[in-house]
């Protein structure tokens, strides 16, 4: 099993949900992602989603968007990401997945960006944009590099389509709770519980649900469809408001320690 996988399963053992926070690498700066990373550690959540700015993101809303922005306004690159991960090795993070765009990878080549993203630390791949006919080549070479690829379902995406998807699957799917971009919600659809119990019949994997989970109040909702919870826009916020590297660190560490307390206190999804 991954790291990922067994991470997953720990917490399904232990009787609980998972937390993934979401935070855009480079914003404002690489010192203050490493700090926020830290922070995220010191919370105890139990996965973190990393983004690699990209100027045309698919997926994203205008709070995530505004932060690629100005990473890539601040000279943020690839290379620069991939090197202050590697300087967190060692620093005990949790399972760490890169959200990059395809277009990101096919750039750096798809064999190299897999391979140095393996030796820098990270655990996984998300990548909103893979083609589903590629998903399978994307995935094996992932594999061969102890990479988990992490794909996302939407609610508008085809049955034909989602089976395509989870057979090219690992770790986990990252389920969208709605159809459009990331942003804060103060709820969430009605059905999106049908959704999930309808994965759940397809595969094992654990599911995740992301997109519109904006705080602890709606981690109960969730309660027996899901396995975890994701969570970007709200503290891509905290990370913009903050005044130094240490307040960012502080915000998210403050906002994931209740999380965690939130989704400790329900259930998973029965697999």
């Amino acid at each position: 099993m991954s790291r990922i996988a067994d991470t997953f399963q720990a917490a399904a053992d232990a009787g609980r949900m998972t937390f993934m926070p979401f935070i855009t690498a480079g914003d404002p700066s690489t010192e203050t992602t490493a700090a926020a990373l830290r922070g995220l550690r010191d919370a105890g959540v139990d996965l973190i989603e990393l983004g690699f700015p990209y100027s045309d993101p698919i997926a994203d809303g205008p709070v995530i968007q505004a932060s690629y922005t100005r990473a890539l306004d601040n000279g943020i690159t690839v290379d620069a990401i991939l090197e202050m991960m590697e300087s967190l090795k060692g620093e005990n993070l949790p399972p760490t997945l890169a959200m990059v765009s395809f277009a990101i990878i096919f750039r750096f080549g798809t064999e190299a960006f897999a391979k140095k993203a393996a030796d820098v630390g990270f655990a996984g791949l998300i990548v909103p944009d893979l083609p589903a006919d590629e998903a399978e080549d994307m995935a094996a070479v992932a594999s061969a590099h102890g990479l988990d690829l992490v794909q996302l379902i939407a609610p508008t995406t085809t049955t034909e389509r989602t089976q395509q998807i989870l057979n090219a699957s690992t770790g986990f799917v990252y389920c969208v709770s709605v159809a459009g971009t990331t942003g804060v919600r103060t709820e969430l659809p009605a059905e999106l519980t049908e959704q999930l119990r309808g994965l759940r019949k397809s595969t094992t994997l654990p599911l995740a649900v992301g997109f519109g989970i904006s705080g602890p109040d709606q981690v109960k909702a969730l309660e027996e469809v899901a396995d975890g919870v994701i969570v970007g826009s709200a503290i891509v916020r905290l990370i913009a408001a903050a005044e130094s590297p240490d307040a960012a660190t502080a915000a998210v560490r403050d906002f994931s320690t209740d999380m965690q307390t939130a989704v400790t206190a329900v259930r998973p999804s029965a697999r």
